[in-house]
């Protein structure tokens, strides 16, 4: 089956080009996330960003689960500065059966379903790293808007150690609150 055009530009527009880690071993990945504790607002810390995240500020990922099990996603951001008006995209997200909580598919445009996988998390559940196995993009992210400079080295060096190229990646500023 041909895939439209327009389909094809949104999707290449909202992911970018999809490039990829050389790298090949499998992405680690938590052993078990209790999801509904998973829920709530995450500051983006750090990424390697997605096309519409690259000059994100103040950008939130909220998780809201719905009653059929799906998890109802709110990434809200300003683009380019703390002046900005507010933007935010509204993916649906699925727990994968296998996976213990940990795997997601994040859907952003039908039929296509982005890989999240929750590759480090906390005993707190207060700071994450959510990653792809095919190491493009990646988010940390917290509960609270800042985190010292050592665990912000801590989670660069996770990400580092999972196979990402971290000179892509871009600390996110947030407005301290």
């Amino acid at each position: 089956m041909r895939m439209p055009p327009l389909f094809t530009l949104l999707t290449l527009a909202l992911f970018g080009t999809g490039c990829s880690s050389q790298d090949t071993r499998p992405l680690p990945r938590e052993a078990s996330v209790d999801v509904p504790r998973f829920m709530g607002d995450w500051y983006v810390i750090a990424h390697i960003p997605s096309r519409p995240e690259r000059e994100a500020f103040d950008a939130v990922e909220s998780y809201y689960l719905r009653p059929d099990g799906r998890i109802q996603t709110t990434f809200t951001y300003r683009k380019g500065s703390f002046q900005a008006p507010y933007k935010s995209m509204h993916p649906v997200g699925r727990v994968e059966k296998e996976g213990a909580g940990a795997v997601w598919g994040m859907q952003f445009i039908w039929p296509i379903q982005a890989e999240y996988i929750i590759a480090w998390l906390d005993d707190d559940y207060q700071q994450t790293i959510v990653g792809r196995s095919k190491r493009d993009y990646v988010w940390y992210m917290a509960r609270t808007p800042q985190v010292s400079p050592q665990e912000y080295q801590a989670a660069v060096e996770r990400i580092a150690a999972m196979g990402y190229d971290t000179s892509k990646l871009r600390k996110v500023p947030q407005s301290v609150r």
